[in-house]
């Protein structure tokens, strides 16, 4: 098959990387379009993929504007390929494939995305979500038990390398913890918001009493911040969060990763409500392995109450071993599914029959 993938962020990198690879040895053909955003095309060319680019227009405004743009380049860079499949995240891989007249799979994991979702019930061939997703999107939806982050963070797949500790410059059993703050830039962000610079200063402070302080950011820290700025590559990150004592964080993908590893997480934006992200709710009230407020003093409560807790580490290894006994090998479904697509449509809409 002429397989097609859409990859726009560094998430979208990791959960597709292990399914990449494994349709590419089975000899599949692959074209990877990546948008040139973040670290997501150093992410790609890390892993050892051939890949075409394009640059998304600069400011969020412009990307809203700027929509058409964005799918006329996927267009272009798809068109020589000839794909028989288009894989993504979002809408530009369903109406890329409709102009193109072939089926699209798209992988959707986020019920805020309001407009999107109902333009992917339309436009999209099959749109599949993890069982805990709060919105119907119609006969297209395939519901599965499992989370896009267990692609790379199934134990089978992701070993974490010790060495990463020297690179931090920690001494023998130091305890540290990670925060990671959001640039809140995407289209999909618009109103939303995070911890604020004072609230990360605060953290900074309260934390570092108790533990080393490193921070991930995904735009620029204070220059007062900037000496906390977590020193490991990108494509090493899941080693330094791996031996964390604690994430602290205002973004998404990195909070599921955190419970996925065996680390306690506290996360902190105004998406958190009744109509939050059905994975997150999943993981705060079913496996108790993440916090979520939309109140940052209640956030820096809790992260304080958990950094001085003794055997945090192996209290949520049990919750990871749950988590990971419950929930499907994401990657082997994927794989399956595309390969068999589409005669995999009507046996994956028999949940008894997932793998």
């Amino acid at each position: 098959m002429n397989l097609t993938f859409i990859i726009n962020t560094s998430a979208q990198a990791h959960t597709w990387k292990n399914i990449l690879l494994e349709l590419g040895a089975r000899g599949h053909k692959i074209n990877i379009i990546a948008r040139d955003y973040g670290s997501t095309t150093e992410l790609l060319s890390s892993f050892g993929f051939n890949f075409r680019k394009f640059k998304p227009l600069g400011s969020r405004t412009g990307r809203i504007f700027g929509t058409l743009d964005h799918f006329q380049k996927c267009y272009r860079l798809a068109r020589s390929f000839q794909p028989s499949l288009i894989i993504g995240f979002g809408v530009d891989a369903s109406i890329t494939a409709r102009r193109f007249r072939v089926p699209s799979i798209v992988f959707n994991d986020s019920e805020p995305i309001g407009v999107q979702n109902k333009i992917l019930a339309w436009t999209a061939s099959s749109i599949i979500t993890p069982d805990c997703f709060q919105k119907d999107l119609g006969k297209k939806q395939i519901r599965i038990n499992g989370y896009k982050e267990l692609s790379y963070l199934r134990p089978d797949r992701f070993q974490p390398d010790s060495s990463i500790l020297a690179k931090l410059g920690l001494a023998g059993g130091e305890e540290y913890v990670i925060l990671r703050f959001n640039v809140f830039d995407a289209v999909h962000d618009v109103g939303k918001h995070g911890f604020t610079t004072l609230d990360q200063r605060q953290l900074v402070e309260s934390l570092g009493k108790y533990a080393r302080v490193f921070i991930s950011p995904e735009g620029k820290l204070s220059p007062e911040l900037e000496k906390y700025s977590l020193p490991v590559p990108q494509n090493r990150i899941h080693d330094a969060l791996y031996y964390a004592k604690l994430l602290v964080t205002d973004t998404q993908t990195m909070t599921t990763e955190a419970a996925l590893l065996g680390v306690p997480a506290v996360r902190c934006n105004n998406f958190v409500g009744p109509d939050d992200m059905g994975v997150f709710l999943e993981l705060e009230k079913k496996y108790d392995a993440i916090y979520s407020f939309s109140k940052s003093t209640l956030a820096v409560q809790k992260a304080l109450e958990l950094v001085q807790r003794p055997n945090l580490k192996e209290e949520w290894d049990v919750k990871r071993q749950r988590i990971l006994a419950d929930k499907l090998d994401f990657v082997r479904f994927f794989v399956d599914f595309i390969e068999n697509y589409p005669a995999s449509l009507q046996k994956y809409h028999q949940p008894d029959r997932l793998p």
